[in-house]
């Protein structure tokens, strides 16, 4: 079963929780509500998507700590930065370190969801982006040793005749790795494989 797309939102004042939880929902969004960065840690799941609405100023954690905890543990969800203060610098931070968008309170209620229509959109591309990368490593694990060797040298630009000069085996012995290797990939051609690999490198 997968998970709805949720807004996660941390901010420690209850009003701007309420506030921001009724506005997705006259909008079809589905929200969840914690008023520390700890609390949203704890419960967080990977498999769950969506993405991260958080203010920048909370005691214990600020929204910028939570920041550099995620890409620390390597959770990419995105993130959606809300401030009651003009801090440049900070803003500046959030950004450079991969956030979606940087709002100062008050801001329009469109503004907000814009973002985070944009974070929900960046937050399937990158599910999208991993369940390719893993199906991709799951058909490199059906290829033997040697046809893992023949596509190295494939990928690399050298010719079969090449290749069987590498490895001493005939060219025919080549030919019948690299069918077999462009089948197992899923692609017509030698040109197509390498743009696979790229594409999952």
């Amino acid at each position: 079963m997968k998970h709805e797309p949720t807004v996660f939102i941390i901010d420690d004042d209850p009003a701007v929780l309420k506030s921001l939880t009724l506005l997705l929902e006259s909008v079809g969004i589905e929200s969840k509500t914690y008023h520390r960065c700890s609390d949203f840690l704890a419960q967080y799941d990977t498999s769950m998507s969506g993405c991260l609405v958080v203010d920048i100023r909370m005691p214990e954690m600020s929204g910028l700590e939570l920041q550099t905890e995620l890409l620390q543990q390597q959770i990419d969800i995105p993130v959606i930065f809300i401030s009651g203060h003009g801090d440049i610098p900070m803003a500046v931070e959030a950004m450079k370190k991969g956030a979606v968008d940087f709002l100062e309170k008050p801001f329009r209620e469109q503004t907000l969801l814009d973002a985070i229509n944009k974070g929900l959109l960046r937050d399937a591309h990158l599910r999208q982006r991993r369940e390719r990368k893993l199906a991709f490593n799951e058909l490199i694990l059906t290829l033997t040793n040697r046809e893992r060797g023949v596509m190295d040298l494939l990928i690399a630009g050298k010719t079969n005749k090449e290749i069987a000069q590498i490895l001493s085996i005939s060219v025919k012995t080549v030919d019948f790795h690299r069918i077999n290797i462009l089948e197992k990939m899923g692609v017509d051609s030698v040109l197509e494989l390498v743009k696979q690999v790229s594409n999952h490198s």
